[in-house]
């Protein structure tokens, strides 16, 4: 008996310790974390605008912070917006480029946790290349639901998903140019 309360005592004292110390780095390295999420989501923003763009500004609306891209006029010429939605293993989280007639740049995947070799192929050039130019003024779908877009193979639920998650980004941009 004095043995089981010895290891229970041990246990509890080691787990308190690995409790501990895993609050105080959380502690320490929250704000770095967000500052290094901040900043991903910046250069995503930067990459889904087109060349002509001249300067980005940062907005917010009810859904947080989205940014606009201006010629040197300061005339907008797209908007970079995050989308998000569920895939097969967790919510996928895009930057969504699309200019003012809901036209689609491009993506940039911040957050996605999809199969490797499969669901992951959402940032593969053949996949993303037929988003660009494609126009957003409706639900995007894919073939499967009668769509225009050719789902990943054997990844339809992550093909799903990049569409909704632009679907996500386009009703936002619907909101903010209605304003």
């Amino acid at each position: 008996m004095k043995k089981i309360a010895h290891c229970i005592l041990s246990l509890t004292l080691i787990s308190a310790v690995c409790v501990g110390v895993l609050a105080v780095v959380n502690g320490v390295t929250r704000e770095r974390i967000a500052s290094l999420k901040q900043r991903a989501r910046e250069n995503a923003a930067r990459l889904v605008m087109p060349a002509s763009v001249k300067t980005v500004t940062t907005a917010e609306d009810a859904d947080g912070a989205y940014y606009v891209g201006k010629d040197a006029t300061g005339r907008a010429l797209a908007y970079a917006l995050t989308g998000k939605s569920q895939g097969y293993g967790g919510d996928i989280v895009l930057m969504v480029g699309l200019l003012p007639d809901r036209t689609i740049i491009t993506y940039q995947k911040l957050e996605a946790s999809e199969t490797p070799g499969l669901g992951s192929n959402l940032t593969a050039p053949s996949f993303m290349r037929q988003f660009k130019g494609m126009s957003a003024t409706k639900d995007l779908s894919v073939r499967k639901d009668g769509g225009e877009v050719e789902a990943i193979t054997s990844a339809t639920i992550t093909s799903r998903a990049v569409c909704g998650a632009v679907n996500v980004a386009r009703a936002r941009l619907d909101k903010i140019l209605a304003k």
